[in-house]
């Protein structure tokens, strides 16, 4: 800890920019040395709890179509897609490179064969350097990551499996049909391959204290993961979830509280652990709450200005590998 504060007095940090946080845009700069962009794909996926096999219904809080970008189009193929996608965000953001993201719903829910066509069309662009794989940990084998390693040894592969929260009782109550137990074995399985691991969390699930949304920072940071994306709860039309808000509404993140919260969750976090996001963003259409009234860029720059007033910074709380609660 001590070596960690005389390289924070210099005002750079471990992860070598002035950020007080671990910012996977910057390690994204650093190793490709210009701005890489993802592109997000639908291949047409569902989940376990979605179609009968576990359940129906999906996620409580889930409407896919809410964050799901215009040139983004079930009915094109992938290769179609991702040139839509490249030459979108090539005028938007002058990026150069791009990472193609399997988003929508879970993208290994399918025989091995199928995930190979649609992967190797992602990657037959010249343009593209990789592959952000969205999916459930209980979506996976070790057949599968025995498939995704071999591209990873050409590619830039990353496997984000959604958590949500370390809570099987807050998992139950989401319809997420998966288990904590279940995230650690996927996480494990996956770690040491070759692929990169990110994996999802979401402060703000109904029935959670900022207590057990606090713990969940010092729990992952034990597991050997390599990216975080954190977002807040949205309730979107035509969830499960909002009908159940309509029906008895709960308490909402405000404003002022996220920021407060992101602050002190990024301080218990493991400092190696790349921060990939740390907002989410629903399309005004869509959403039923929380309503701050402002993007998720300046929602992200309070955090940061936070961060600097309270001479925070990602890490600084946390015990170190050895720590048990």
């Amino acid at each position: 800890m001590d070596a960690l504060r005389a390289v924070v007095d210099k005002r750079v940090f471990l992860w070598g920019t002035a950020r007080r946080y671990n910012a996977y845009v910057d390690y994204l700069r650093r190793r490709y040395g210009n701005r890489v962009q993802k592109v997000s794909v639908d291949a047409g996926f569902t989940c376990p709890n979605r179609d009968g096999t576990k359940a129906r219904g999906g996620c409580t809080y889930c409407n896919n179509r809410s964050f799901v970008p215009p040139y983004c189009t079930p009915g094109m193929s992938i290769r179609e897609q991702v040139a839509a996608g490249v030459e979108f965000l090539s005028r938007r953001y002058k990026a150069d490179q791009f990472i193609v993201y399997f988003q929508a719903y879970s993208n290994t829910y399918a025989p091995l064969n199928h995930l190979k066509e649609l992967y190797e069309q992602a990657l037959d662009h010249p343009r593209v350097i990789g592959l952000a794989i969205g999916t459930r940990p209980d979506c996976i084998d070790a057949e599968k990551i025995a498939y995704i390693a071999r591209l990873a040894r050409r590619y830039y592969i990353t496997i984000e499996y959604g958590l949500e929260s370390v809570s099987d009782e807050t998992l139950q109550r989401l319809n997420r049909c998966q288990t904590f137990r279940e995230w650690v074995q996927a996480v494990e399985m996956t770690a040491g391959t070759g692929i990169h691991v990110c994996t999802h969390v979401i402060l703000g699930l109904p029935g959670e204290t900022r207590e057990q949304m606090l713990r969940m920072a010092r729990v992952i940071s034990r597991y050997p993961i390599d990216y975080l994306k954190i977002h807040h709860l949205h309730v979107v039309q035509q969830t499960i979830l909002a009908a159940q808000y309509r029906r008895e509404p709960f308490p909402l993140l405000g404003f002022r509280e996220y920021v407060d919260l992101v602050v002190e969750f990024l301080q218990r976090l493991r400092p190696d652990i790349k921060i990939q996001r740390l907002v989410g963003e629903t399309h005004p259409r869509h959403l039923i709450g929380p309503i701050w009234g402002m993007r998720a860029d300046a929602v992200q720059r309070e955090i940061e200005r936070e961060l600097t007033r309270r001479d925070a910074w990602q890490g600084k709380l946390w015990l170190g590998p050895s720590a048990m609660e």
